[in-house]
Order: C-alpha cells, then structure tokens, then sequence
C-alpha cells in the first residue's frame, strides 16, 4: 500500500504562483513514476504531468507547459509542482499519483497509475 498526501494548496490571484507537495508512505518511493491529476467542478480528471522515478524525465499536459514544473526528491519521498502565471482555468483539486510498477525510467502515461491522493484545492481569483 501506498499512501499520498498532498499539501499547499490555496486560493491566488490570477498571475500568482503556489507549490504544491506530495509525500509519500514506503521505502520504494524512487521506483515509482509519480504525477499530477486536477479534476474541476463538473469536470473529468485532467492529467496535468508526470515524472520519471528517477526525476530525469518529464512529461506535460499542453495547458500547464512552460507554467508548471514538476520536481521530486527521492531523499524525502516527495514530489512538488510549481505552478506559476496561474490561469482562473487552473482551478481544481489537484491529485498526486503514483505509478508502483513503472517498466522503464520514464514518465509514465495517465492510465498507469495505481494510487491516488486525496487531493488539494487550488482557486485561482481573476
């Protein structure tokens, strides 16, 4: 079992930034591709980006591409997402992910994840 939880969400003005956190449960977190999901009200769940369990490799939504960075730190079984120049459109829980089974050094692709979060509000004001 793996447990997610994520933090530093929050309510900013559009053209703001926040950094989100993802800690993860566990001694294997640097075998595990993670990413980050939103889901807006109304809305289905949205992939936003992924990293490779080695961190040297991402993959990213069109939406958040030069907006949004995602980092990990093995160290301190973490994943972050810097989300700057946010977009009232950006609003939405935002889910960490977990891919426990990555074949490859590689960002995984948004079917391969097996456990979730509970997720973090993010409200972006115009």
């Amino acid at each position: 079992q793996v447990q997610l939880v994520e933090s530093g969400g929050g309510l900013v003005q559009a053209g703001g930034s926040l950094r989100l956190s993802c800690a993860a449960s566990g001694r294997t977190f640097s075998r595990y591709a993670m990413g980050w999901f939103r889901q807006a009200p109304g809305k289905e769940r949205e992939f936003v980006v992924g990293i490779s369990r080695s961190g040297g490799r991402t993959i990213y939504a069109d939406s958040v591409k030069g907006r949004f960075t995602i980092s990990r730190d093995n160290a301190k079984n973490t994943v972050y997402l810097q989300m700057n120049s946010l977009k009232p459109e950006d609003t939405a829980v935002y889910l960490c992910a977990a891919d426990t089974n990555p074949t490859t050094d590689r960002a995984s692709f948004p079917h391969s994840y097996n456990y979730w979060g509970q997720g973090t509000q993010v409200t972006v004001s115009s």
